[in-house]
C-alpha cells in the first residue's frame, strides 16, 4: 500500500518513512499534490561475507604472470632497444 506525503513532511519525517519502507510500505512523495518520487525498499542488498567460500572454485594457471611478447612490446618492456 502506498501513501502520498508532501516534500516538507518527507523531510521532517524521513527516518520514520524509511523505517516504514523497510517494513514493506511504499511512500510517494508529492510536490503541490503532484507525485514526483517514490520511496521503496531496495531489498536486502547487504549479505554477510563468508571467508573461504570460493576455496577450490578458482584455479590460477601456472603461467598467470607470464605476459605474451606482443603485450610486453606494446607496453615498451621489450623490443625497443
Amino acid at each position: 500500500m502506498s501513501e502520498v506525503v508532501n516534500i516538507h513532511q518527507a523531510k521532517t519525517q524521513l527516518s520514520q518513512l524509511i523505517q516504514r519502507v523497510e517494513n514493506g510500505d511504499e511512500i510517494v512523495i508529492a510536490r503541490s499534490g503532484r507525485p514526483v518520487a517514490r520511496l521503496v525498499s531496495c531489498g536486502n542488498t547487504i549479505s554477510q561475507r563468508t571467508p573461504g567460500s570460493w576455496r577450490g572454485k578458482v584455479v590460477i594457471s601456472e603461467d598467470f604472470d607470464d605476459l605474451p611478447d606482443e603485450l610486453l612490446e606494446a607496453f615498451g618492456v621489450i623490443g625497443e632497444e
